[in-house]
């Protein structure tokens, strides 16, 4: 099989902002895509590829084809996928002789949420609702008080400590550490554009005062912007001209790096701003009533909260000041997804 600059191992929701920016780019870089059923994305065929972490069978990954990036899309858990994928990669695709690339560059997409606090990643498996909800409204209220204990208050930024023992960090950090290829991370926060509105998150998030009562910060990511952030450190670190190992070297190669929109939303100010989305009779729903009440039992005179109050808050500015970038799909709640 032919090579490619970048390999898209997974093309989901991200596809649908990257493919369309490669598109546009043809003559930057050559690209292939997988999902699980070789469906077309975006009007390209797809490899048919499906990860499965408990098969030793190196077949599937032997008949990828060779390419300088590897984006990983999907989540690896844990001790040992992503030792294994790499080296597996690597063992079944030979390198061809390259003075300016000496190792296979893998891209994994990871998550703000190791900066939360420990068992936001604990699935319900098959709980009843009512069992469901318990532990939302728990999880809610524990994520809170932690956060109120932050004092004096100070913002997250990719250094700060965050959970080892989560088990998305596990994998991160053995791609980052990885002396078989040259790895790094790209922490995304919450995921919107598209079919992914924000909007549509109000009845689960907001699903009962209490629940809404222990709602703080929450921060976005628009697909776009994360085509542009993949698009630009390959692009860059590939242009020889402008030092592009050396960018490499030492912003790309172990790193892991937050992205955010630069926002810091305030999900009861977000929710008072959509008090009559999609209310038919133009009625405020009842989630805004909420949120006046709860403005008065917690003796909020203003929205949005302070940061101080809120007490989570992302500062992913080095991430756009390295790379020379400057995030277009900011605002949720103001642009259109």
């Amino acid at each position: 099989m032919e090579g490619v600059d970048l390999l898209i191992l997974g093309a989901g929701w991200t596809a649908t902002f990257l493919i369309p920016l490669l598109q546009q780019h043809n003559d930057s870089l050559t690209f292939a895509a997988t999902t699980t059923t070789g469906r077309p994305v975006c009007g390209i065929d797809t490899i048919p590829f499906r990860f499965d972490p408990e098969s030793k069978d190196p077949t599937p990954v032997a008949n990828l084809p060779r390419a300088r990036y590897t984006l990983i899309t999907f989540p690896l858990t844990g001790e040992g996928q992503s030792t294994w994928l790499t080296e597996t990669y690597e063992a079944t695709h030979p390198r061809p002789s390259s003075p300016s690339q000496k190792k296979y560059r893998f891209i994994q997409f990871g998550s703000t949420g190791i900066w939360q606090v420990e068992g936001r990643r604990k699935r319900h498996g098959t709980k009843d609702p009512e069992e469901k909800q318990a532990e939302r409204e728990a999880r809610a209220k524990a994520e809170a008080e932690q956060a109120a204990k932050k004092k004096p208050f100070d913002f997250t930024t990719r250094h700060s400590p965050y959970l080892t023992t989560d088990p998305r960090a596990i994998a991160e950090d053995e791609l980052r550490s990885s002396s078989v290829v040259d790895g790094m991370v790209l922490a995304l926060s919450g995921l919107w554009g598209g079919a992914r509105d924000p909007r549509n998150w109000v009845s689960r998030v907001a699903f009962s005062k209490e629940a809404m009562r222990h709602k703080t910060s929450l921060h976005m990511i628009h697909g776009l912007d994360i085509a542009r952030a993949v698009f630009t450190i390959i692009t860059a670190c590939e242009d020889e001209k402008e030092g592009g190992e050396k960018k490499w070297e030492e912003h790309g190669k172990g790193q892991r790096w937050m992205l955010t929109d630069g926002f810091v939303y305030d999900w009861w100010s977000l929710l008072m701003g959509w008090a009559t989305e999609r209310q038919e009779d133009g009625e405020p729903r009842e989630q805004a009533k909420w949120v006046m009440e709860l403005m008065e039992e917690e003796g909020v005179q203003a929205l949005p909260r302070s940061m101080e109050l809120m007490g989570r808050a992302y500062d992913s500015r080095e991430f756009w000041r390295t790379w020379g970038l400057v995030p277009v799909k900011a605002r949720v709640g103001v642009n259109a997804p």
